[in-house]
């Protein structure tokens, strides 16, 4: 159920894609915000590239590894060590110093090891956490105090130029694990380098850009870091430097492509720094409306408010090319904006323009020209950009802006709506966003509507290693594809997660697309036998209409106007949901009340009131539908309108979306049938209760509603809940002690720790309460007060349950203040005309079952024993006039009837056979 317009649409690729984002990236350039730098980035040894940021984030994954506890020998101190603790034993050779928290205590404490006295420093809150064995503090020590103590290298396989293996201080150094003390690799961390520019250490790179051991690390040279790890334990170990090892979980960053363990590298590389725009992506972040509307301050906020610079190259083959030439004589550097640029600097060179011409590697690296300051010779960087930031110039490279389509890009930027998973919160979202802030300081999209995750059945994530991954197609084949979408847009808000199987789906078949319809299948089947044509048959005013018709173009009207409200706050939940509510009341109230206007034989102005009804209705309903459920929407909508006018839009989805006729909108007649719903599924209830069917008439319903103005209105609706709830009175009930009787039951757990010796009366006094006026206290949330010969005792809601036991001869439901009460006593008389409606229930089905059309009248004969004969008798016109019925002979069925045979419960314990035949009337 989706359009796309192929012959506009944008490959990154292509020449005219990749010019637009150079002229981008030459603005940025113009900004001075593109620098080259040494960085510490997250590094993909396999795909031999920095990741950004964004991307890091869609890889985390939790991991159990080894953890160490590390002896570093301090200087001229025998047996003395700072204790350290590292997940990454491989970054060990590239130790270059270790850091101490400024502002917490540290200790040295005396421990035994190997027979001999050691003394090792740590911090104080971490002593029973990271220690073994019994310890003694000999002193405390302050960060100050150990700040420039110099330590013994563990390592020394690379020569150093610069001072190190001395204690710094560091405010990222924490105390919520290992031992308050940090090894430092500026080469392996974001903190590190920085920490290492402060104090001018050196980064020992002890690992190549394959995530292996160089040659210099000569124990393990060329094995993958991961690899190394359990030998450097090992040989940590028998050196006697390893105080203990443990294996750890905790959250690290794999490679979003390809699944290998992210490394920090300090590397030098291509940055935007985003963060001179932090403050106004954040300010132009508040102006956009986010579905759901917390990810604004909150997930895609808090990353905005957390903004760090972009690492925008990559070291790649593919890509769009970084389009920065450096001269090898001078080191000017320069960025290209267009391709005819470029070909102007080349041309004007002497050299030749390349035909045809290709932005890609490795063509675009044999471009060269000469520098403008000294003549040198210009040659492009090796790098390729970030893939994101491909995806986040789409809004002005899709068009080739702004080489050409400038009133185009003009009129759909920034865009309306956009939507995308959870995840692009860092991804696309966010690469859309920084690059519109930075080029044109504008947002770039309006509303935003971002989903959660797609979970299986059990509410688990969907995994090919689990094996419960659900292939979307395979439910469409079965169920289709409105009923996906269906499921999809109304299972949970967009931004939640949502469970998905094709049971699920086979749910929502059920309970709505069915029911819809079922609704519309109704509709076709009697305007079919009656000849009825909108167009041609006589138009009945709406105030002549009945007032079931009046309510359902009321609530018709109110659901558009809603709906219409709802899609524009781009709440597709919200504006789904009412539509499945309408389609049960249409099909289970309306229509099943309507039923005997469709079915009479006369077209009086009742008939074609509710004829001109359930079109005008459905036909809206097919319109609203459109934008959720597009193929069921257009099927009604072609059968209904293009069978009748062929001048109509030739689609629903050419039709304008409905517009509401709020003077159709009538709140008091809502509030009626609302009521009516109400009241009669409670009454319904009851009769469950009872176990008594609704086929089987009742003497009477008492009804209990909660104000005066329902009182006014249950009048109004009495007579429809005489014939839903089939009795033959209904009265309203002011008191409904007549009909229900109170049980009160304290709750031991909290009135017998309050009361003590005093809460075994009180219970005995509530077992024999039957007071109205209490209960309704305690319902409404209200203390009671209980009168003992000890004095008075005062019980809140919570310490009392209420509960209610039905009098004899009632069955009664109640919920929210409404009570509905039926009488149970079947008189023969209401026992008979409830055999007969279950006749006319019977012999219906055998209609169905013959095969016969609904306007077909019939001959029906019985041969009945006495109790069902007589109900034949006695109810011949009700049943005849129900089952189109032209006689009821009593006899044995003729040649080519459809015969069936029963019995069915005449009084308690009493059954009757009988031998029904219908045949058609030729």
């Amino acid at each position: 159920g989706f359009w796309i317009d192929m012959k506009e649409a944008y490959i990154t690729l292509s020449n005219e894609y990749i010019e637009s984002v150079w002229w981008i990236l030459k603005q940025l350039w113009d900004k001075d915000l593109i620098y080259q730098g040494y960085k510490s980035v997250p590094y993909c040894p396999r795909c031999g590239t920095p990741l950004s940021d964004h991307e890091v984030a869609l890889g985390y994954k939790e991991i159990e590894e080894p953890s160490i506890y590390i002896r570093f020998p301090v200087k001229d101190k025998p047996n003395t060590y700072f204790l350290a603790w590292t997940t990454t034993p491989w970054t060990l050779p590239g130790n270059a110093a270790l850091a101490v928290h400024p502002d917490v205590e540290y200790v040295m404490v005396e421990q035994e090891h190997d027979g001999e006295k050691e003394y090792l420093i740590l911090a104080k809150p971490l002593l029973d956490k990271a220690l073994q064995g019994e310890y003694r503090i000999v002193k405390t020590l302050s960060a100050k105090e150990l700040a420039g103590k110099r330590y013994h290298p563990l390592y020394s396989f690379v020569p150093l130029e610069k001072d190190t293996h001395y204690v710094v201080t560091a405010d990222f150094v924490n105390t919520e694990e290992g031992t308050g003390i940090v090894h430092i690799a500026p080469a392996f961390g974001a903190e590190d380098l920085e920490l290492g520019k402060e104090y001018d250490l050196p980064i020992i790179q002890t690992v190549d850009s394959e995530g292996r051991m160089v040659d210099e690390v000569t124990p393990w040279r060329g094995l993958f870091v991961k690899d190394a790890d359990p030998l450097i334990i090992e040989d940590l170990k028998q050196r006697g430097l390893l105080y203990r090892e443990e294996l750890y979980t905790h959250t690290y960053p794999f490679c979003w492509r390809c699944g290998t363990p992210l490394l920090y590298y300090a590397r030098p590389t291509w940055f935007i720094e985003t963060t001179r725009y932090k403050d106004l992506m954040v300010k132009l972040n508040k102006a956009i409306n986010w579905v759901p509307a917390h990810i604004r301050d909150g997930r895609f906020g808090n990353w905005l408010e957390n903004n760090i610079d972009w690492a925008l190259g990559r070291e790649r083959y593919w890509g769009t090319p970084l389009p920065v030439w450096i001269c090898e004589e001078c080191g000017e550097k320069v960025c290209i904006g267009s391709f005819a640029e470029l070909r102007e600097r080349v041309e004007k060179s002497g050299y030749k323009w390349p035909d045809p011409w290709d932005p890609h590697r490795p063509y675009v690296d044999k471009v060269f020209f000469k520098c403008d300051k000294c003549g040198g010779l210009m040659r492009r960087v090796p790098e390729v950009i970030d893939c994101w930031f491909d995806s986040g110039a789409m809004p002005v490279a899709q068009w080739h802006y702004p080489f050409e389509n400038q009133t185009t890009f003009e009129d759909q930027f920034p865009a309306d709506f956009i939507c995308e998973a959870v995840d692009q919160t860092r991804g696309w979202f966010y690469s859309l966003h920084a690059i519109s802030t930075m080029l044109f300081e504008s947002m770039c999209y309006k509303n935003v509507i971002c989903l959660g995750l797609i979970l299986d059945e059990k509410g688990e994530k969907m995994s090919k290693s689990r094996g419960n991954v659900v292939d979307p197609w395979s439910v469409i084949k079965v169920h289709g594809a409105d009923a996906v979408r269906w499921y999809l847009f109304t299972a949970a808000p967009p931004g939640q997660e949502r469970r998905f199987s094709e049971r699920l789906v086979g749910e929502v078949v059920r309970k709505f697309i069915l029911t819809l319809w079922n609704s519309y299948a109704f509709f076709v089947t009697y305007a079919n036998i009656d000849g009825f044509n909108p167009r041609e048959s006589q138009y009945v005013p709406l105030e002549e209409r009945s007032p079931l018709d009046r309510w359902l173009l009321s609530e018709l009207n109110l659901l558009v106007k809603n709906t219409d409200e709802a899609l524009e706050r781009y709440d597709v939940t919200g504006a789904a949901r009412p539509i499945a509510d309408f389609v049960e009341d249409l099909s289970n109230w309306y229509i099943r009340r309507s039923r005997r206007r469709f079915w009479k034989s006369e077209a009086d102005q009742d008939k074609l009131s509710a004829y001109h009804t359930l079109y005008e209705t459905l036909v809206t309903l097919a319109k609203l539908l459109a934008p959720f459920t597009p193929f069921i929407a257009d099927e009604i909508y072609r059968n209904l309108v293009l069978s009748v006018d062929s001048s109509a839009p030739e689609s629903v989805h050419l039709c304008d979306y409905p517009e509401a006729d709020e003077s159709l909108i009538d709140e008091e007649l809502m509030a009626e049938v609302r009521l009516a719903m109400r009241l009669a599924s409670l009454g319904l209830a009851a009769r469950n209760k009872a176990r008594i069917k609704v086929r089987q008439p009742l003497q009477k319903a008492l009804v209990k509603v909660r104000s005066e103005e329902e009182k006014e209105r249950f009048h109004r609706i009495a007579d429809q809940l005489l014939d839903e709830l089939n009795v033959k009175e209904v009265q309203l009930l002011d008191d409904e002690t007549k009909v229900v009787s109170y049980r009160f039951e304290a709750v031991p757990e909290l009135l017998g720790k309050r009361l003590g010796k005093l809460y075994p009366r009180v219970r005995e006094a509530l077992n024999e309460l039957d007071d109205p006026q209490v209960a309704r206290r305690l319902l409404a949330g209200l203390e009671v007060e209980l009168e003992l010969p000890e004095g008075k005792v005062t019980l809140s809601p919570e310490e009392v349950k209420v509960g209610t036991e039905d009098k004899p001869g009632y069955a009664t439901a109640a919920e929210a203040g409404y009570l509905v009460a039926v009488t149970t006593e079947i008189t023969p008389e209401l026992r008979q005309e409830g055999l007969a409606r279950e006749l006319v229930r019977r012999i219906q089905n055998m209609r169905k079952e013959a095969d016969f059309r609904i306007e077909d009248r019939i001959y029906t004969y019985y041969q009945a024993e006495p109790a069902l004969a007589e109900v034949f008798v006695n109810f011949a016109d009700y049943i005849k006039r129900e089952t189109l019925s032209l006689e009821l002979r009593n006899e044995p069925p003729a040649e080519g009837a459809y015969v069936s045979t029963f019995e069915l419960k005449v009084d308690e314990g009493k059954k009757e056979k009988v031998t029904i035949g219908v045949k058609q009337v030729r």
